[in-house]
């Protein structure tokens, strides 16, 4: 399901995210239905949610836009891998890109960086935010691959 072929065909029912994105990862491709987080600088949360089923879901990070510190690295990578999640967007950075890049993951960030977050767990899961020129709320449906980003209230699979 390409990203252009969805604009071309839904126009304003599809949203774009016009932040510029490093791609990581062996899938070139994700959708599926939107999970949330929200923290700035801590992934505990972000990783306690990551350790839950994803059933296919996507995790969408708001991490506020800093590259100052990693968000995720290769040890959540794996919990990405082995919990099913279709894929990850970071409003972010994130660490171990090498390793990130040759697991069999979807990961869209902002950033590298080798600094890692704080753990004290605070953050919001399951909230609507904003970033890229969108909204994501739960439920909400995302589509990714190399071209970009896009949400939509419909399900086009």
């Amino acid at each position: 399901m390409k990203t252009a072929d969805l604009v071309d065909a839904h126009g304003e029912a599809v949203k774009f995210c016009n932040l510029p994105f490093m791609k990581l990862g062996r899938r070139k491709a994700f959708f599926g239905p939107v999970a949330t987080v929200k923290c700035f600088e801590d992934n505990a949360l972000l990783k306690a949610e990551l350790e839950k089923p994803g059933n296919g879901r996507v995790m969408v990070v708001d991490g506020g836009g800093s590259t100052r510190v990693a968000l995720i690295g290769d040890q959540i990578g794996l919990l990405l891998e082995k919990n099913s999640w279709a894929g990850i967007v970071i409003n972010g950075a994130v660490r171990d890109s090498a390793e990130l890049d040759d697991m069999d993951v979807a990961v869209f960030c902002l950033a590298v960086t080798p600094k890692k977050s704080s753990k004290d767990a605070a953050g919001k899961t399951g909230v609507t935010i904003h970033f890229g020129g969108i909204e994501f709320k739960p439920n909400m449906f995302a589509y990714a691959d190399r071209d970009g980003l896009l949400v939509s209230e419909t399900s086009f699979a």
